[in-house]
């Protein structure tokens, strides 16, 4: 009876199937069937206006999935490659450009700035004695680089 609806009225069962989809999508599927709920929308109203046979349908579903989300992928990289690279977690990057005074000497190339709560290794090529203004210009692990500024 049911496989009887469906043949009479496919488009029924492509628009009944896109809407499921994008509900689906609504419960967090993170873009993953939004594509595929689309595409069958969009099967449903090609055969509702032009009869197909179920094979043309199924594969106008196929190419309408897979040309879709290729797009949209498409998209989203091109919108990325103009952002500058994340420095989301990764605390020694972030800190590239500050200028701050020394917590304790460098010494043999080697001491500790505070930042905030925490204190991290610093290395310098001159050695410098506490309080100095230095500005953190690289990274190299978890150690700053610096090297001496004047106060701003």
């Amino acid at each position: 009876m049911m496989l009887v609806a469906i043949a009479e009225h496919p488009h029924n069962f492509w628009l009944i199937l896109g809407g499921l989809l994008l509900a689906l999508e609504m419960l967090g599927a993170s873009g993953f069937l939004l594509w595929s709920g689309i595409a069958a929308l969009l099967v449903g109203l090609l055969t509702w206006l032009v009869p197909l046979g179920w094979e043309w349908q199924g594969a106008t579903f196929a190419v309408l999935t897979v040309g879709s989300a290729w797009l949209w992928w498409y998209r989203l990289r091109a919108a990325d490659s103009g952002r500058p690279a994340s420095t989301l977690n990764q605390r020694g990057q972030q800190l590239i450009g500050l200028r701050t005074r020394l917590s304790e000497p460098v010494s043999n190339g080697f001491g500790r700035l505070r930042v905030g709560d925490s204190t991290w290794r610093v290395q310098a090529d001159e050695d410098l004695p506490a309080g100095t203004w230095v500005e953190v210009y690289a990274t190299e692990g978890i150690t700053l680089r610096v090297r001496r500024t004047v106060q701003e």
